[in-house]
């Protein structure tokens, strides 16, 4: 009794303190997220699963026809993905149920088409309901991608089939526990199987699925599901898939604008200030060139500066990063891509080991109230319910922190409060070295959270400086880091003659090898350009000599040099310029076609000898807004450009979006001349171009 009576005194005493500080709690501003948008920002990294039939057919995107008893993986184990991903320190899985090519990783009542008809554990497997339950085990949340285009299906097109659509939502959202994101592609409509029809159906996206319906119906199955994608979504695309939002990301978006058809997908990197609903930024990347597994890429996993990279641009810039982990035909997350994660793991752990502002002296020129509720302190606390506050009318303030003595950063990390919105629109970042101010970072938006990677400074005082908001100031969070030095890797470039030329970042010395093996600074150092004509594997690393540190490795990959190519012909455009796609430089190009030259369109390549290859790559141009992307092809090889053989022809799925380099392999043959040809092209334009063609040889 005696405590209970203390604690209503002291309620009894206080309570006009409280109520006036909570009367005196900034107002919202502008577009506000839901708590489900706040859940999911907070989530920061999960991972993508891509793995269906086009695992086994090799193909990125299926075009429908492909047997479901392809589907056969030899040692199938979600609970190796979910380990790999819990320590990785990602959030969840959001698995691909069902890709463009109709095929279903659950035994949907509604089709043939699914697990159900493969030899996967004779028929009897249910992928998603195994995903469930190891993310369940690991603490991960499940997330689920149905592909709205299907190009198997006899009736895409017809409203029968968004009734076979929603039936497999109402499955998924209904037998396999809570899902947190439910993800809808943007590409619909094209040429598909389609029951054997064999054709192109168009159909208008935002109208056809009728979203607001669709929508819905997902909330009322499942209102604890986000919805991502097309429509009238909670989070949008970032606008790439190279993972990297814009340096201004608002979480706003003129959503109104974008049903409508009035909205550049490019806009989705930095989002809408006077976006009119809470929409946030979602930016997915592959580990990998592709989305799905391909042997080919098995050496192409991305290189861990652009991993990092990836992680400073996405997550660090308002966005979450959803990132792509295609598994093998085993079934298993491949061990390269594992120790890429790795890799990236221990070097962001190591970049945030030791805050260090949690011990300065914070003050601001301007607190709310003059309340302690509202004080600069509170953006240190770890609190992230508590905030420093500017008052109503003050749209420009500062912080500082002052250390006990000079301390060296190069990480700054803020957040805003953004259950109130987001406001800010400008800020600097200064330090105080030796009694003078100095800039160091002058930038925009902050939103959920953004990352500053500066040079290093050693500083005895730290102040931001917010210099344009939208509404009076509402910070939850600062912290600063000293991030140890991170080595760049070095680049390699081999010419079409074969001479390597080797750079490394701030002149760093770079040692290499050419017999595959890692070098080390054993390894031969490079003294400049050389020459090396034969097919190699180059790998090189950059060495620190201060700190004695080095990058990772570097490799490229080269077949015989170009030396002895010549372009034969083509059918169109300048036959001078066309020596661009086989001058081994990814940055320049040429392009054929065009109004007076319709598609298709071909180039003749004699490789200068016989050459044993069971492949091709074909690099887009990849400078220029408009790229001029070949959508569909035919490759021919030929011994004497007299009698041609067909080896591999089809379409470069998802080009337009990711314009990586295109792999294509086909069965080892020999060849003196190959023959390319643009069937069509992205958009249905007149005009392709070819930054490089190269041949895969084998022995």
């Amino acid at each position: 009794m005696k405590n209970i009576f203390l604690l209503l005194s002291f309620l009894f005493i206080t309570a006009p303190i409280y109520s006036q500080e909570l009367a005196n709690v900034p107002k919202p501003f502008g577009p506000l997220p839901t708590q489900k948008q706040i859940d999911w920002q907070e989530m920061e990294f999960y991972a993508f699963v891509h793995f269906s039939l086009n695992t086994f057919t090799n193909k990125e995107w299926g075009y429908g026809d492909e047997s479901p008893a392809l589907f056969n993986p030899t040692n199938l184990d979600v609970r190796q993905w979910a380990r790999v991903v819990k320590e990785a320190g990602m959030k969840g899985i959001i698995l691909v149920a069902k890709h463009h090519d109709g095929f279903c990783l659950w035994p949907s009542a509604y089709t043939e088409r699914s697990v159900k008809n493969s030899p996967w554990k004779n028929g009897k497997g249910d992928l998603v309901k195994e995903l469930a339950a190891a993310c369940k085990e690991y603490n991960l949340k499940l997330g689920l991608y149905l592909s709205p285009w299907d190009r198997n299906r006899a009736d895409y097109g017809k409203p029968e089939y968004v009734t076979y659509f929603r039936n497999q939502l109402k499955e998924l959202l209904t037998n396999y526990g809570d899902v947190f994101e439910m993800w809808f592609d943007g590409a619909n409509g094209g040429d598909g199987y389609y029951g054997g029809a064999n054709e192109t159906r168009k159909i208008n996206t935002l109208e056809y699925y009728n979203w607001d319906e669709t929508y819905e119906l997902i909330y009322k199955t499942a209102p604890k599901t986000l919805v991502w994608g097309v429509g009238p979504s909670e989070a949008r695309w970032i606008g790439n898939e190279e993972g990297r939002a814009g340096k201004t990301n608002w979480a706003l978006l003129r959503q109104k604008d974008e049903l409508a058809g009035k909205v550049h997908y490019t806009e989705f990197m930095s989002g809408h200030e006077d976006g009119e609903k809470w929409v946030p930024g979602e930016a997915d990347v592959s580990i990998r060139p592709g989305w799905f597994y391909h042997a080919v890429e098995d050496d192409k996993v991305r290189p861990l500066d652009e991993m990092v990279d990836i992680y400073y641009e996405s997550i660090g810039r308002n966005a979450t990063l959803l990132l792509n982990l295609p598994v093998d035909k085993r079934g298993l997350v491949h061990e390269n891509d594992e120790a890429r994660l790795k890799e990236l793991v221990s070097t962001i752990k190591a970049d945030f080991k030791t805050e260090l502002l949690s011990k300065t002296k914070i003050s601001a020129d301007n607190v709310r109230g003059n309340s302690t509720a509202f004080a600069a302190k509170n953006t240190s606390d770890g609190n992230k319910n508590t905030y420093w506050a500017t008052d109503d009318n003050v749209k420009t303030a500062s912080i500082v922190f002052e250390f006990d003595k000079p301390t060296a950063i190069n990480r700054i990390l803020l957040q805003e409060y953004i259950a109130l919105g987001q406001r800010v629109k400008a800020f600097n970042v200064e330090v105080k070295i030796d009694g003078n101010w100095k800039t160091v970072a002058n930038e925009t938006t902050i939103g959920y959270k953004r990352i500053l990677r500066i040079e290093r400074v050693t500083a005895s005082a730290l102040k931001i400086n917010i210099t344009d908001s939208k509404a009076n100031i509402v910070i939850s969070n600062i912290q600063a880091y000293n991030a140890p030095t991170f080595v760049r890797m070095p680049e390699i470039q081999r010419d079409k003659n074969g001479d390597v030329t080797i750079k490394s970042e701030d002149g760093n010395p770079v040692y290499y090898s050419l017999d595959g093996k890692n070098p080390m600074k054993k390894s031969t150092l490079y003294k400049g350009v050389f020459r090396y004509n034969k097919a190699v594997t180059i790998k090189a690393i950059a060495i620190n000599t201060v700190e004695n540190t080095s990058s990772a490795v570097k490799m490229a990959k080269y077949g015989v040099s170009k030396e002895n190519w010549k372009i034969v012909s083509a059918s169109s455009g300048d036959l001078k310029s066309a020596n661009r796609i086989i001058d081994g430089n990814p940055n320049s190009d040429w392009s054929f076609g065009g109004e007076s030259n319709k598609l298709p369109q071909e180039i003749i390549i004699d490789l200068g000898n016989t050459l044993n290859i069971n492949g091709f790559t074909y690099i887009p141009q990849q400078v220029g807004n408009n790229l001029n992307l070949i959508s569909n092809y035919e490759f021919y090889t030929s011994i004497d450009s007299v009698t041609w053989k067909l080896q591999s022809e089809g379409e470069f799925s998802n080009i337009k979006h990711n314009p990586i380099e295109q792999i294509k392999t086909f069965k080892k043959d020999k060849a003196r001349y190959i023959r390319f040809v643009a069937k069509s092209a992205v958009g249905k334009g007149s005009t392709v171009s070819i930054a490089e063609i190269n041949v895969i040889e084998t022995q």
